[in-house]
């Protein structure tokens, strides 16, 4: 798979901001390295040609012009090499073909072989006594200067480049290493030191991490230690003392809430301890009264009824709320033993009895299975799903009650292909004084305080529940932690 140029420069570049300060600096220091390598390279490079250039216009020609009278009687066919140093080129031309070219060695000069290449860049040499440089074939690259001759002919006159070139050359090998060595340095100290100014910062991130981790939906939170500010004027500094406020404000609104609950709950816990004497009179007077002979109006007898019922309904949701506000106190269970299998058998058979409508199934182990916790709660909260499940579908519903016990946990399930949960209500069916909608019957008159207490009790117990529902009808599963595995629980059932 080809990647695109941007994808590929996204890959490169580092996602951390250590990262990213570090690449930076590095790069702003090889950009500033290669403009002063650049710089230097090419200054040095003038440089010795210019000095080639003075040595060209001091040697004033003479090798050159030693060739332009090689065939005079007076010459001895001899080139004049005195004051010339090695490597020395010198070529005559006329008119614009090259006669003859030398090149002054240790003790004397020696002709050079032209080819075609060679004579047109020395005929295309600019006669005005500056320095070009040529490349040859036979002695590589050249510094030329072209003069008039006596006889009109061309005098070119050149020095050899590769000093020049090897010098540059040199000088670019020793800027590699220096540069490559400082670039490397800067980076291990430049990282280090980015490391440490980034120090405060990452206590910041740490902190809202924990923060971030924090149950805050409800119960009393401790928040984590303000983040250390050394330097309130920098930008870390000024991150750190805005992390404290927000600390500081989250702080204050977890503690007027936890206060507001601990109100709340103690006014519950205080409204249904009231209660529980006023209500239980009045459903005793009104058993009283229905007991007496005589002839009642009708329409008495009617009033009696309806205020014994709903004496019963306030009696169960008082108790309801008080259970609650106890769970919520901290208040201990009485742990010990329980037959998690026979409870289920109970509550399941108490259940048929009072839906004979329904279909259920039972899928229990072969062996018993047993739990460490409260009985009487833990079988209030088996109730409650299984009169949730009764209560909120049709009759003929099946409603199958499965049990099964691993290495760590045992599981509950209960599940009915009923019309199901709307999905907006489904994350707070656990919460209390929650209704269904119409798609739920309330015939029952609920008060919505029944899956609460599975959950308040469930949780007490360190389990949990959950609960998933669609077109094909809900499942609820509830979870408690498996007893040691050296307390008998294996018995044949």
């Amino acid at each position: 798979m080809r990647l695109s140029p941007s994808a590929v420069a996204r890959a490169l570049v580092p996602r951390t901001l250590r990262g990213q300060l570090t690449t930076g600096l590095v790069a702003l220091l090889a950009l500033a390295c290669a403009a002063v390598g650049i710089t230097t390279v090419l200054a040095l490079n003038g440089f010795l040609i210019g000095r080639l250039d003075q040595q060209l216009s001091a040697s004033d020609g003479r090798f050159a012009a030693s060739l332009e009278h090689e065939n005079t009687p007076d010459a001895d066919n001899v080139p004049d090499t005195r004051g010339q140093s090695e490597g020395t080129f010198g070529a005559r031309l006329l008119p614009g073909t090259v006669t003859r070219a030398a090149v002054v060695q240790e003790d004397s000069d020696a002709s050079v072989p032209l080819d075609a290449a060679d004579r047109r860049a020395l005929a295309s040499v600019p006669v005005d006594a500056h320095g070009h440089s040529v490349r040859l074939s036979h002695l590589g690259p050249y510094r030329l200067t072209a003069v008039r001759g006596d006889d009109h002919d061309v005098l070119v006159t050149g020095l050899p480049l590769r000093p020049v070139e090897d010098t540059v050359h040199r000088l670019e090998g020793v800027e590699a290493v220096v540069f490559g060595v400082a670039l490397a340095a800067t980076g291990t100290a430049g990282a280090l030191w980015v490391r440490m100014s980034l120090r405060p910062l990452r206590l910041v991130t740490a902190t809202a991490a924990s923060v971030a981790e924090l149950p805050l939906a409800s119960g009393e939170v401790a928040m984590p230690r303000p983040v250390p500010v050394t330097a309130p004027d920098t930008e870390v500094g000024q991150v750190g003392n805005a992390v404290n406020r927000m600390l500081g404000h989250v702080g204050d609104a977890l503690e007027r809430r936890q206060a507001s609950e601990e109100r709340l709950r103690r006014f519950a816990a205080d409204a249904s301890h009231e209660l529980r004497t006023p209500v239980a009179n009045i459903r005793g007077h009104t058993e009283l009264a229905l007991r007496q002979q005589g002839a009642v109006p009708t329409q008495v007898l009617r009033s009696l009824d309806r205020i014994q019922s709903e004496s019963v309904r306030m009696s169960r949701l008082v108790d309801d709320l008080l259970l609650l506000a106890r769970i919520d106190a901290g208040h201990a269970l009485h742990l010990g033993p329980v037959d998690l299998t026979r409870l289920v058998l109970d509550a399941t058979d108490d259940a048929r009895a009072a839906g004979p409508g329904h279909r259920w199934l039972l899928d229990l182990p072969a062996r018993a299975v047993a739990v460490t916790g409260d009985e009487h709660r833990l079988h209030q909260a088996v109730g409650n799903l299984l009169a949730n499940a009764r209560s909120h579908t049709p009759p003929s519903t099946e409603i199958s009650v499965r049990l099964a016990a691993g290495p760590d946990e045992v599981r509950l399930t209960v599940a009915d292909n009923g019309p199901g949960i709307p999905a907006p209500l489904l994350p707070e069916v656990f919460g209390r004084f929650v209704r269904a909608d119409q798609g739920r019957s309330r015939k029952d008159g609920g008060t919505g305080l029944g899956l609460a207490i599975v959950r308040a009790v469930v949780t007490a117990h360190g389990g949990k529940v959950e609960a998933a529902s669609g077109d094909g009808g809900t499942v609820f599963t509830l979870v408690l932690p498996a007893p040691p595995r050296d307390t008998p629980h294996d018995a044949p059932r």
